[in-house]
């Protein structure tokens, strides 16, 4: 029987999220300027999730750094709520719904970040949990974030702790939230691996409320042994820790496409994390850092475009959309690359070594293969040896976006972090 909570996905979900630009400073304006850009240029190529992260709920929030200890603005019941001065729209106690309104009104959905757990300050200061006799300091639990300090762990068993996090989602249906994230959970360094009570608790509150949220699981890498308990809880879960702008942390990912692409199928979508493509770290100071272009290269760019399609990842953009060029608007609706990441039956990596690694993928109608050169130089490959890496010599180039036939003496050239990938 097909889980209720994997039709909330069918295909990889695609989107936009604040992260790559704004760290946890994010204002209303500027993810509704993203919502009217995203609406108006690349809904219509399946881009639909607009995503608020982290620190929605504080009002010191400048950057992508974490101000430990802050006050945090919170209702009655323990729960947060976000900030006024960032999201005015959010005054008189009306939280995120204006704004989920706001982006549901441009044919879109809304997503929100949150923390595992409940506030520290409102276990400090005991405050009550919704619909319970109970307040926050009985329900806490001490398993807490390595990187953010904002939270205590649930402890689930109780059934006000259960009762807790149907609160939450109760509140979030209220706004209209399609799309949670879920953070410090997928993956905890100190409490070895995912953390899967509060998994199943998030999967039951969600499902209590009645509305279709997807659920996305943070920080990776979730533990690949794992991966069928996470199937049977999460739409998406991280399998790698925060990706940016650089050549090893792409290179390792193809380590872990090749483990991860057999669990993916409708409704469940490990996730290699956002596409730093673009104007990013407008605030947010992580990975390189400093307000920039990209530091991939075009070449690496088709590439991460490549990988996460062939391995059917969510494609959530991480940079300022109203500032896209012609360029980076051609990766995000390159059509034939968008039909390869929603429909695929199957996909595998075929072969490796220290200068080329291949894919093989196949949909209902088409099959597709690629050659990515790992490599620092161009890579030149004759027909006779692309056929004995059982890549065929006919077929659709999508990037040249051009048929092509090649005999066994004719040659292609795919250059330094470059890929070459064919529909047949």
């Amino acid at each position: 029987m097909t889980k209720k909570f994997r039709t909330f996905a069918q295909v990889p979900p695609k989107g936009w999220n604040s992260w790559d630009s704004y760290g946890a400073s994010v204002r209303e304006n500027e993810v509704k300027r993203n919502a009217d850009y995203l609406s108006q240029h690349l809904k219509q190529f399946g881009w639909e999730y607009v995503t608020v992260d982290i620190q929605w709920y504080e009002p010191t929030a400048d950057s992508s750094q974490y101000h430990n200890f802050t006050p945090l603005l919170m209702d009655a019941y323990s729960r947060l709520i976000p900030d006024p001065k960032r999201f005015p729209s959010a005054a008189n106690g009306q939280g995120f719904k204006p704004l989920g309104d706001y982006i549901h009104n441009l044919g879109l959905k809304f997503g929100i970040h949150i923390m595992r757990g409940i506030p520290r300050q409102a276990v400090h200061n005991a405050t009550p949990i919704k619909g319970t006799t109970k307040t926050a300091r009985d329900i806490a639990e001490n398993n807490i974030c390595p990187w953010n300090a904002d939270m205590y762990g649930v402890n689930v068993d109780m059934p006000e702790g259960q009762g807790y996090y149907n609160s939450l989602m109760d509140l979030y249906a209220s706004w209209g939230v399609d799309f949670i994230k879920c953070d410090d959970i997928a993956n905890s360094v100190i409490y070895n691996g995912t953390l899967k009570k509060e998994v199943v608790a998030l999967r039951k509150a969600i499902d209590q409320t009645g509305r279709a949220m997807v659920l996305s699981l943070s920080p990776g890498p979730a533990p690949i042994e794992n991966g069928a308990f996470l199937q049977r809880n999460a739409n998406m879960w991280r399998i790698t820790d925060d990706f940016w702008d650089e050549w090893s942390l792409l290179l390792n990912m193809f380590d872990r496409a090749e483990k991860w692409s057999p669990i993916s199928r409708p409704g469940n979508w490990p996730d290699c994390d956002m596409l730093p493509l673009g104007h990013i770290g407008i605030r947010s100071v992580d990975g390189p850092g400093g307000d920039r272009q990209t530091r991939f290269t075009r070449s690496e760019q088709k590439t991460m475009m490549s990988l996460w399609s062939l391995m059917q990842s969510p494609l959530i953009m991480g940079g300022e959309l109203p500032d896209l060029d012609a360029w980076t608007t051609s990766l995000l609706t390159n059509q034939d690359l968008l039909e390869m990441d929603d429909h695929l039956t199957e996909k595998y990596q075929t072969s490796r070594d220290e200068r080329k690694i291949t894919w093989y993928a196949a949909s209902s109608d088409h099959t597709y293969h690629a050659v990515f050169n790992i490599s620092d130089q161009p890579l030149t490959l004759t027909g006779k040896e692309l056929d004995a890496l059982e890549i065929p010599l006919a077929g659709h180039d999508i990037w040249q976006n051009k048929d092509l036939a090649l005999t066994d003496e004719q040659s292609i050239e795919i250059a330094a972090h470059d890929v070459y990938l064919l529909k047949v």
